[in-house]
């Protein structure tokens, strides 16, 4: 599934604006992310890190968080953006809190260079454990 072209601008913009605002005083490394709900309501985060480095939280999992609270449970497209050469994936932690929402059909990682990363998240994260996993 391709994003048009004025949504895909529209979370690219809204991934970039939340990089800038990431607190990564000991990487350095920003992440933005903007995720898209079925409903078509766009909800970003930033990666937030902290001393204690197991208690960093990525930006995927804030955008997701933000959306959740705004009581969205469905999602059509995922938007990460970093400042670098190359595109990121999200991490195996963000691809989990992902899959507890469904197979995620557009995952698409940008960057500054021209590398892009687009696919869905059940290629991303095959096998991934979910609630069927729970007999539900």
């Amino acid at each position: 599934m391709n994003l048009p072209e004025e949504l895909f601008n529209r979370l690219l913009a809204a991934a970039q604006d939340a990089a800038r605002q990431a607190h990564c005083p000991y990487s350095n490394f920003r992440v933005g992310a903007a995720v898209l709900s079925s409903d078509g309501e766009i909800f970003s985060g930033c990666n937030v890190e902290n001393a204690s480095s197991g208690l960093t939280v990525c930006a995927e999992r804030v955008a997701i968080f933000r959306a959740v609270l705004a009581g969205k449970r469905s999602f059509q497209a995922v938007m990460i953006y970093t400042p670098t050469l190359t595109a990121t994936a999200p991490c195996g932690a963000c691809r989990q809190v992902l899959a507890e929402f469904g197979d995620i059909p557009v995952i698409v990682s940008c960057c500054d260079g021209p590398h892009r990363l687009q696919t869905s998240l059940s290629e991303l994260f095959p096998f991934a454990f979910g609630p069927s996993n729970l007999g539900r």
